[in-house]
């Protein structure tokens, strides 16, 4: 253990208060306040070991290397399209287009529907960056009336980042509804909505599919729209205003080669870059002017874009691109997060920004032409170095769309804004950076024979490329990069001189060559000498943002290492983790207040955005806040509820994290670069913020003036993976930076002892700072390192093991342990000496800070380099030359080091480090190294008594069973393989299997050894199992090997003596009749095995609830429930009954958790607000956790409130069976063997299952000897089985295995159109089933129910794995995915897991018991084995097992209704409660299905879908079981719908009468059944009806098959002309009636439809004048009917069609009657269509306008004839006399010519 340190006194009362201890009696047992260290201030071990006893000069080193970002991973996103509703538009054809970043897939057509059903599944798969992935936008669209040769018109689209999809809960949205827009015209309103889920799934993600629940809870649209939690249900349109000034510092891009020439030709030289700027956001892409030639570009521009507000897409992209003729390259990309600038609060405020600089980071400056971190530069991955900074604002106005004048459009517009005045973003100042290199170790041995030095930059200052001076004063200012070529002194020692005569900067190291540490690694021969860089750069003064963020950091810093201190103890089983954590709240409570009076006095001004005003009051409010909850908290933690309120802290803990970090950049960060003869090798990155100086303690950056370990790596791509692993150089450094002005104590931070050493240069105002510091002081001490022992190691080499060593660095020196050959646990029990270690400094403060010692892990191989494994780090205990060697500190205690490699955790370390001062006396005064003297290792000493940990003898016993699915080694089978176990040096080995293929288990079970463990079960080394294959002439090959860790599981325990003893004589009475449907909560009582509580739960006989329900029927109150008939049920009543159960306990799960929370939440609060009196947190509390007890699981009968149970049912799990019962491993352990290399993935565990070579199924026991004598009483019925008694033989035996396939759900896709054809196939052994014919085609939610029998012979074949293959008619089929069941563990589990225990018991029937063995001669078994007295049948319906009595039915009705009497009901009864019986007792596997995952090798980790089965087996020597249940897929049922359109009324008239304009309609009604198009039927035309009333009397008739359970219509057709077979489609049942107008030489016009729910339809109205357009736009005030319970149906519906507002409006009337039969009523009464034979309807009474349209002209004449006698005769002579007239006109020339001429 590990005690905080003792401060020095100067810092007395500065930070790391240790948390206050609470001296109250909290716990009831007195506290310990005596002289050892106080609970509260201990810091622990493993994790946080090395990061905790920092005191001030130090800062604490990161121990994660790897970069995480940048690096492709694999993704899924499925979605499903299941309907689209309230379409907007007339008789549309619609598709759903789904869309996400380049891909397109779209659903098929449906035609004239605004309603389609669709039901599509679709899978895109991607392997790209996370944060590539996360920006991509997901897009629903519809369009209206696609083909192929046209586009088809857009109705509306949806559009969400897949980020939001990821952080919802389980990675998805289930069942919701996306509101679709239409994007040309925001004004319009919502289109409709389609309803569909949504899953991402990442590598590794299991998504929890959710049971489909029934539909009709999901068709309230409102309250499932497809939106995050929080997100307002009625989102508004928004205009974002991103406006962008101007950019500075940009790098020089040598671009254009032809530049290059003319500069050549002509000396032109113009700045080669054209920067413009494109901002992506939404799916939207914007751009800026490009400005020629500018470094400093200035835009003044403004990008709008129109996006609904919040917006569901979460980062705006701005990113700097220089424009080129080839390709565009973009400069630098930066990220607005919009969560970041908003707060959707009650006070809080819409996204906001600026105007502020935000500063981008990429590639290196240096320009090549092939830039290899060019993905840098498009903000993936950490940049390595600073590139440009940017001024921007954003802005966001809310529309209102009902004004008229704004464009209803979402293009995107570039407008122009007036500039910005030169102090908006603050004043500027000057900066200091003062860095001093102490140290530089651990340089890679590639570089080291080249002279190296550092450079260190802040943006642009300091940078070789960019020089950057001091801006002229005369010019003012407009930022800080300001590159003036003419101002660049090109000085080769970058010296330049400031205006007071100081050097502006020295921002190199001078040259060293490196020296040799050993074969890796080189130094920096520094010593006493140690070169300092300092630089000054001008930047807009805006520390407070940084400041405000150092306070949160620093006490979400402090949080965190209390937390990881109270998780370690709760880990290492210390005592009071509940102290600690109350410290722990003590110390944020404090910190949020000292935050809120620091942030309050703060009021300055200058340069504030409202965004920083906004954040301000945000982190106040949220801050004040958190105390008070912490405050709160605190007092109610309790022993019991520290890990509940754990949890609670946690959040704090990420809430902080976020108000930490600042949207609005300021200073620049700082870079560390390594340079090796001008060449940039490696870099580290330092936020600004963690070094910036604030006279106030608690605003300083937690690593300013103080000594930082730092490790270089690589950058970009090569950084990730192996490479990126090793250290590239290890600097300690020292930093500061703050303003100028303040720079008079920048130097106090540092180790004292030392001398500057300045240039001397003019007298300057202030002393100029140094160039290197000379150390006077100099300590020397012994490093004394422990390595005791490693554990989980990394596997480095093919055989699955690794040969070990360490390499332990402490400042320059650095030595090995030695190597251990062939383990991942090693134990090297090695002391390691470092002398004469030089350390420079005080020996005060290198008593409370050593530095940190480095330990790596490494391989060593026969040939080559060796492997590196990982990496830890750890501090010494310091002892200084005048102090005493003794308790508390010394000797120091192994601790538990976690190693990393990269991001990932690879192994623990057990050592000790200590650090002695040599005083005076030389090495005579330090404490002797004492080790065992038995041991003699030659030169290597061993860790000395005091330090290594006490042992003591345990024996171990290991049960060896057998060997399992051992794959090839070295292409060679595995034949005669043997076991050896070994923990501590000492083992044991297996008897020889003499046969690995004719029987893999061992033929002796159980065989011990003795071995000497440490007392301290946290320190028991692990067990290794190692399998080897004994191969002729002698040779051994090692087939795969595993390590068991911990061994706490496997010690043997002492059972609790009241509970073995208790007291037989009294009777605990159980009354089990079935449970009452009443007021659950009371009945339930607790019982203690040593109460006699008789519990007595009144419950009325069955038969009197039959009766009841019979008369509640007759009374009518409810008529829709009508008795069901007992033939009618069949098993999958029973599974629907049983999914709907689950739906409803996970419903009232989610509930009361909710609540709870809820109260919880409501609790704090209330207390923080101190409105509760004085007791009311303890109330609070208990309320609180009354109700998380009853969420985790109902009591018996708290299933939901059913008004009657129906059937029986059966429980369905919705994971694998073997999660609910600890993998069956109760006695029987199976442990994986592996073999070959750990994979070097981000997550190794699933590399792992890639060398799994084979399974080793055992056990162990370890327990201390000598015995005591209860532990030997019960080893002695058989001592050759020691502790493992009563185990059954392990002799090959034969069993009838029956697998029962229910269904498969949300299969990946195999085909090219989205679909699949699955088919099951079964291996089990050296049988294989596949029912390749039976296939289901083009479908992703498949029924199989079908049963398949193997026989079996374990432990040959003990997994069975089920797959789904996809048929193909060409070519092999394609495995979609498959899953692998362990029957063996499930078979000799005592969970009982070979037939599911059913919770009635009946003879006949759908019920029927389906195991062999009744009941009773199951309890029978039971009982023996368990050593139990009974059972013991009493009259009355009793049963007596132990001293517990059951009472129960004992009476079962056999398959004639006669009653019979039997004791089955008793025992069954005493089964389902079996895990209440003492010492014996567990959960018997009730009758069930279990959903399990399907997985592809080719796709680890990523679910293909679920498959719901169940096993059942029967071994072949007791009697053999009955035929399998039926489970087929119920047949649809055959009915016919019959449907007479009597008359119509009010439909609105579309023609217009050619002679007398008046309106009128030529009507028909259109009808068909949901999604059965192509069988449309109509009705004959009403012709010219000028009231709307249409008279039809014609009858539709629509045959359809129906699947009642699921209320779905089965279609099976034929997708396209070329498919090979028909497809089945199920879709929901809805009649739809369309009125059209008939129309002759055009197209019909179509009127208005009304779509009926066949399940849930307003009931029709009486008269036409009763129907109103309310019967559908109001469904919830109407009285519902389904026409399956009503059969026959009259009444009047109305039409609907949506006008040019989108509103519904009433366009007609109908008058219909509905019939529903089955086939065979139709049969036998059969009727005509239209109004044919049979049963022809009469024709119906129209007026006679309507004859026949060719008559209609005469008609029209007749009419006209009549009004207008008058008019035609005027106008008929009128004609008339024209004739004449016209006819003199034309003849006249004739004859007077004839006349003339006298012809």
């Amino acid at each position: 253990m590990k005690k905080s340190k003792n401060r020095s006194h100067k810092e007395d009362h500065k930070r790391d208060e240790p948390a206050i201890l609470e001296t109250e009696d909290l716990d009831g047992q007195d506290m310990f306040l005596g002289g050892g260290p106080d609970p509260d201030t201990i810091s622990l071990a493993s994790v946080t070991a090395v990061t905790t006893n920092v005191s001030n000069k130090r800062s604490k080193p990161d121990i994660k290397m790897e970069p995480s970002a940048g690096r492709p991973m694999d993704y899924q996103v499925s979605v499903t399209v299941i309907e689209a509703r309230q379409l907007v538009g007339l008789n549309m054809d619609p598709v759903v287009c789904v869309e996400i970043g380049e891909d397109k897939k779209y659903t098929s057509m449906k035609e004239s529907t605004n309603c389609p059903y669709y039901n599509e599944y679709f899978v895109f798969d991607f392997h790209v960056p996370a944060d590539v992935m996360f920006d991509k936008i997901l897009k629903l669209s519809v369009i209206h009336s696609k083909n192929l040769l046209r586009s088809g018109t857009l109705v509306g689209t949806f559009k969400i980042d897949v980020g939001t999809i990821y952080s919802q809960p389980e990675h998805q949205f289930f069942h919701k509804w996306a509101f679709l827009s239409d994007p040309d015209d925001i004004t319009a309103g919502g289109k409709g909505y389609i309803k569909c889920d949504i899953a991402v799934v990442g590598k590794g993600d299991n998504i929890k599919t959710p049971h489909k629940a029934n539909e009709s809870d999901e068709d309230d649209i409102e309250g499932n729209l497809l939106l995050p939690e929080g997100v307002p249900l009625e989102r508004q349109w928004a205009r974002y205003y991103l406006k962008i000034y101007r950019a500075e510092g940009l790098p020089k891009m040598n671009t254009s080669i032809m530049a290059n020439v003319k500069k050549a030709f002509i000396g032109e030289n113009k700045d080669l870059v054209d920067p413009y700027v494109q901002v992506s956001f939404a799916g939207q892409k914007g751009k800026t002017s490009i400005q020629k030639s500018s470094y400093e570009p200035i835009w003044n521009e403004q990008i709008v874009f129109t996006e609904m507000f919040p917006p569901l897409c979460k980062r705006m992209k701005v990113q700097i691109r220089d424009s080129d003729k080839v390709n565009d390259v973009a400069l630098g990309t930066h990220f607005i997060d919009l969560r970041k600038i908003a707060n959707d609060g009650d006070k809080g405020f819409l996204p906001t920004l600026g105007p502020a600089w935000v500063n981008m980071y990429g590639s290196t400056r240096s320009y090549t032409l092939m830039d290899e971190h060019q993905d840098l530069n498009e903000g993936l991955g950490e940049g390595v170095s600073f590139r440009a900074r940017l001024l921007i604002s954003l802005g966001v106005e809310i529309l209102d769309t009902s004004s008229g004048d704004i464009t209803s459009s979402t293009e995107i517009q570039v407008e122009g804004v007036s500039n910005i005045s030169e102090n908006a973003t603050g004043k500027i100042e000057e900066f200091f950076l003062f860095g001093a290199f102490l140290e530089a170790t651990m340089v890679d041995r590639k570089i080291g024979d080249k002279p190296i030095n550092f450079e260190l930059t802040i943006g642009n200052y300091g940078s070789e490329v960019d020089g950057v001076t001091k801006p002229k004063s005369g010019r003012k200012k407009k930022g800080a990069d300001d590159e003036e070529e003419s101002e660049l002194i090109h000085n080769s020692s970058e010296e330049e001189l400031d205006d007071d005569g100081d050097l502006a900067s020295v921002a190199t190291t001078p040259p060293m060559k490196p020296v040799i540490t050993d074969r890796n690694y080189f130094h920096l021969p520094y010593f006493e000498r140690k070169p300092c860089i300092y630089i000054k750069s001008w930047w807009q003064d805006q520390r407070r943002r940084l400041y405000n963020a150092n306070i949160i950091d620093n006490i979400a810093d402090k949080l965190e290492e209390g937390l990881n201190d109270v998780q370690e103890i709760i880990k290492t089983e210390k005592a009071y983790p509940e102290r600690r954590l109350r410290g722990v709240l003590e110390e944020l409570g404090n910190g949020c207040s000292q935050f809120v009076s620091l942030a309050s006095k703060d009021q300055s001004q200058n340069g504030k955005t409202k965004l920083d005003r906004e954040r301000l009051k945000l982190c106040m409010t949220e801050l004040e806040n958190m105390g008070q909850q912490a405050k709160t908290i605190r007092s109610q933690v309790k022993k019991n509820t520290v890990k509940e309120k754990l949890k609670l802290v946690q959040n704090f803990l990420q809430k902080l994290r976020f108000l930490a970090d600042e949207p609005q950049h300021s200073v620049p960060d700082i870079y560390i670069w390594m340079m090796s003869n001008n060449k940039r090798i490696a870099y580290a990155r330092v936020p600004s913020k963690d070094i910036l100086y604030s006279p106030v303690d608690e605003e300083t950056g937690k690593d300013c003036g103080k000594v930082k370990t730092i490790f270089l790596r690589l950058p970009g791509k090569k950084g990730f993976g192996t490479a990126g692993w090793t250290v590239q150089a290890k600097i300690e450094i020292y930093l500061w930076l703050g303003l100028n002005k303040q720079r008079k104590d920048f130097l106090c931070g540092l180790p004292n002892g030392f001398e500057e050493n300045k240039l001397a240069r003019g007298t300057g105002l202030q002393p100029s700072p140094p160039i290197s510091l000379t150390y006077m002081m100099k300590q020397i001490f012994q490093l004394r390192v422990h390595m005791y022992q490693g554990r989980s190691l990394f596997a480095a080499d093919s055989t699955g093991l690794s040969d070990p060593f360490a390499r332990v660095f402490f400042s320059t020196q650095s030595q090995v342990t030695e190597v251990l050959s062939e383990t991942l646990c090693p134990t090297w029990d090695q002391l390691m000496v470092f002398d004469n270690v030089e350390l420079f400094g005080e020996a005060s403060e290198l008593r409370d800070d050593p530095p940190i010692i480095v330990i790596e892990i490494y391989d060593q191989d026969t040939v080559g380099k060796a492997e590196f494994m990982g990496r830890t780090f750890a501090k010494p205990i310091t002892k200084m030359a005048d102090e005493h060697y003794g308790p508390p500190r010394f000797p120091p205690q192994l601790e538990y080091y976690q190693i990393y490699r990269g991001n990932c955790t690879a192994g623990e370390m057990l050592a000790a480090f200590e650090l002695l001062q040599i005083g005076p006396n030389g090495k005579a005064d330090l404490p002797p190294i004492d080790g065992p003297t038995d041991m003699d290792r030659g030169p290597i000493l061993p860790v000395p008594l005091g330090i290594r940990p006490v042992l003591s003898k345990y024996r171990i016993e290991v049960l060896f069973w057998g060997l399992r699915d051992l794959k090839r080694v070295n292409l060679a089978q595995v034949d005669r393989p043997r076991v050896d176990i070994e923990c501590a040096g000492k083992g044991v080995q297996s008897s020889l299997i003499a046969n690995y293929r004719k029987n893999p288990n061992f033929s002796t079970l159980v065989k011990w050894f003795e071995v000497d463990l440490p007392e301290n079960e946290l320190l028991h080394p692990p067990l290794n199992i190692r399998v080897v294959d004994c191969r002729a002439f002698g040779r051994y090959t090692l087939v795969g090997s595993h390590a068991v860790t911990s061994l706490r599981k496997f010690i043997y325990r002492a059972a609790d003596k009241q509970a073995n003893n208790w007291n037989t004589t009294e009777e605990i009475i159980v009354n089990m009749e079935p449970e009452p449907t009443v007021k659950k909560m009371d009945t339930v009582v607790k019982l203690d095995c040593g109460s006699d509580a008789v519990v007595k739960v009144d419950m009325e006989d069955e038969k009197e609830v039959k009766g009841k329900k019979k008369k509640r029927n007759k009374g009518g109150e409810d008529p829709e429930e009508e008795e069901l008939d007992e033939s009618m049920l069949d098993w999958w009543s029973k599974y629907f009954a049983s999914i709907e159960t689950l739906m409803e306990i996970l419903k009232a799960q989610e509930a009361a958790q909710a609540d709870a929370e809820e109260k919880e939440d409501m609790d704090i609060a209330a207390e923080a607000a101190e409105i509760k009196s004085d007791d009311s947190p303890v109330k609070g509390s208990k309320k609180g956790r009354g109700k998380s007890k009853d969420k985790k699981k109902p009591p018996p009968g708290m299933t939901p409130e059913k008004k009657k149970k129906k059937h029986d049912e059966l429980k369905v799990y919705h994971k694998e069976l073997e999660n609910d019962f600890d993998n069956f491993a109760d006695w029987l352990h199976s442990f994986n063997l592996y073999r070959g290399k750990s994979g070097d993935d981000d997550d190794q565990n699933m590399a792992d299952e890639d060398r799994i070579i084979g399974k080793f199924k055992g056990s162990m026991c370890m327990y201390k000897v000598p015995v005591s004598d209860e532990m030997s009483r019960e080893m002695g019925f058989d001592s050759n089985m020691g502790m493992f008694q009563n185990l059954p033989h392990n002799d090959p035996i034969n069993i009838l295995v029956r697998v029962y396939v229910v269904r498969a759900t949300d299969l990946h896709p195999a085909d090219i159109n989205g679909k699949a054809d699955p088919y099951i196939a079964i291996k089990l052994g050296k049988s294989e089933i596949k029912d390749k014919e039976n296939y289901i085609s083009k479908q992703l939610n498949p029924i199989f129910g079908k049963s398949f029998d193997i026989e079996a012979t374990f432990p040959m074949d003990s997994t069975l794995t089920v797959s789904i293959y996809d048929w193909d008619l060409v070519g092999t089929d394609d495995l979609i995915g498959e899953t692998r069941v362990d029957l063996e563990n499930r078979y000799y589990s005592k969970h009982r897991a070979t037939c599911g225990i059913a919770s009635n018991y009946a003879i006949h029937g759908y019920n029927v018991w389906r195991d062999p063995m009744k009941p009773t001669q199951i309890l029978g078994k039971l009982c023996k084995e368990g050593k139990l007295d009974g059972p013991h049948y009493g009259p009355g319906g009793r049963v007596k097992v132990g001293n517990r009595v059951y009472m129960g039915t004992t009476e079962v009705e056999d398959e004639n209704g006669l009653k019979k009497q039997t004791d089955e009901h008793l025992a069954l009864t005493v089964l389902n409660r079996w895990e209440d019986m003492p010492r014996v007792g567990c959960k018997l596997i009730p009758e069930h299905v279990e959903t399990r995952r399907l997985l592809n090798p080719d796709k680890p980790g990523i679910e293909q879908g679920r498959i719901e089965m169940w096993v059942d087996m029967f071994p072949k020597d007791l009697p053999a079981p009955g035929p399998a249940i039926d489970i087929s897929p119920r047949k649809p049922k055959k009915f016919e719908l019959r449907v007479i359109v009597w008359n119509t009324d009010e439909v609105v008239l579309e023609d217009d009468d050619i002679f007398t304009g008046e309106k009128s309609s030529d009507i028909f009604v259109r009808g068909w059944l949901k999604g059965q198009q192509e069988d449309k039927q109509d009705t004959d035309v009403h012709y010219h009806s000028l009231t709307g009333e249409g008279n039809f009397n014609w009858r539709f008739v629509y045959p359809f098959d129906y699947l009642i359970a699921e209320e779905k219509i089965v279609i099976s057709k034929k997708e396209s002309m070329f498919a090979w077979d028909e497809t089945q489609y199920k879709i929901p049942a809805r009649l739809n009636l369309q009125v059209w107008d008939a129309d002759h030489f055009s197209a019909d016009d179509f009127l208005g439809a009304i779509e009926l729910d066949l399940n849930r339809f307003p009931r029709g109205a009486k008269t036409a004048k009763q129907c109103t357009i309310e019967m559908v736009t109001n469904e919830q005030a109407m009285p519902m009917v389904s026409i399956f319970k009503q059969k026959r149906i009259k009444g009047w519906w109305p039409f609907l069609a949506r006008d040019e507002n989108d509103e519904f409006e009433l366009t007609g009337k109908v008058e219909a009657e509905l019939h529903l039969l089955t086939s065979e009523e139709a049969e036998k009464s059969p009727v005509g269509e239209g109004r044919n034979e049979p049963e022809p309807l009469e024709k119906p009474n129209r007026p006679d306008t309507t004859f026949l349209w060719f008559l209609t002209p005469l008609k029209a004449m007749r009419h006209l004839a009549c009004s207008y006698k008058w008019l035609i005769i005027k106008i008929v002579l009128a004609l008339l006399l024209l004739v004449m007239v016209g006819l003199f006109i034309y003849s006249m020339p004739g004859y007077m010519v004839k006349k003339l001429l006298g012809a």
